[in-house]
């Protein structure tokens, strides 16, 4: 072994670090995109943005919950004691399920601009089936890049996984705040600063990560570069880890018209629950009493069930805000 005590120190203090990291993500991403889900599930009408939701947090869910055993592996000093098959599958899931974010943050950010820009193509055209359609294949899309590493793969990976991703949602996120600023229709320092936030943590999230993919497959034959790779190595992952739990801050929990669907989701659930409890005790009642009860789930749900209202386009009106467009 040629590593140095400074280095070994380094390793080991890197790697608790990345352990406490790891744990962090943990918690925010599976309770931040879970929350993203159950909100999703419990609405009746189905919305092209509620289906980009949906997936994406559905792929950052799956990312962080898989981290599990990587944190595991990573506190008994990388030794995996889940076997081979557990290894594959935690490769195979983490890999797809992280393309895939990034694939559909491309796919927000592109509708997103689109559906200012071309306002009346949006009206006919967006729909959710097609939506769903895309979505199938973005899927399919990252099932593709999880093959073994070597430069052509790598390449691949860099331009599919974060150049062509991260020019579409700069050049997206531009438009859309000309577009709005154009139109007024959000305060400057907001808008300003949620498109800063969007662009900046893509950047920063994953940019760390591919850059040391090329630096070890080019000098694989250095041991010293090797060491430094394994020292940096945990924070780029945990880097871009961290990416899935910003996505539904960023993307979803800023948006006033998710925490009131988060809020009435959870009465749902609650009324309902009671609403059985009553049914079942009115109906115990009734055999005693001999009066029928006509208090019923269904006239509950009709009124606590939270729905995303898919708000029609208009060429006077365009939603450019982040709360305006989680409800289209």
């Amino acid at each position: 072994n040629s590593h140095t005590p400074g280095l070994d120190m380094g390793v080991e203090h890197i790697g608790m670090f990345s352990l406490v990291m790891y744990c962090m993500i943990i918690v925010v991403g599976t309770v931040g995109n879970g929350l993203v889900i159950y909100v999703t599930v419990f609405q009746r009408k189905k919305t092209v943005n509620s289906v980009w939701f949906l997936n994406l947090a559905l792929a950052d869910f799956l990312f962080t919950a898989f981290l599990v055993f990587t944190a595991v592996s990573l506190s008994q000093q990388h030794h995996w004691p889940f076997g081979e098959f557990m290894c594959k599958l935690n490769n195979f899931v983490s890999l797809v399920n992280m393309f895939a974010s990034v694939f559909f943050l491309t796919a927000i950010s592109l509708d997103r601009c689109l559906s200012i820009w071309v306002v009346v193509w949006a009206q006919n055209k967006r729909t959710v089936g097609k939506a769903q359609v895309i979505s199938a294949v973005i899927w399919l899309a990252a099932g593709i890049c999880i093959k073994n590493k070597h430069w052509t793969l790598c390449i691949f990976r860099f331009v599919m996984g974060f150049l062509i991703p991260f020019l579409a949602i700069f050049f997206s996120h531009v438009a859309i705040g000309i577009r709005a600023r154009r139109l007024q229709r959000m305060r400057k320092q907001r808008r300003h600063r949620i498109i800063f936030a969007i662009i900046f943590a893509f950047f920063i999230c994953w940019l760390p990560f591919h850059v040391l993919g090329f630096i070890q497959l080019k000098f694989h034959h250095y041991s010293d570069i090797q060491n430094i790779v394994q020292v940096i190595g945990p924070l780029t992952v945990s880097l871009a880890f961290i990416n899935s739990c910003l996505n539904p801050i960023l993307y979803v929990f800023m948006c006033d018209e998710f925490q009131k669907k988060l809020k009435q989701s959870i009465c749902f659930v609650i009324e309902s629950t009671l609403a059985e409890d009553h049914v079942l005790l009115g109906s115990s009642h009734s055999h005693v009493t001999g009066t029928p009860q006509r208090c019923t789930v269904e006239e509950k749900q009709a009124v606590t069930s939270p729905t995303f209202i898919e708000t029609k386009l208009v060429s006077t009106e365009i939603q450019a805000s982040s709360e305006e467009d989680f409800n289209k």
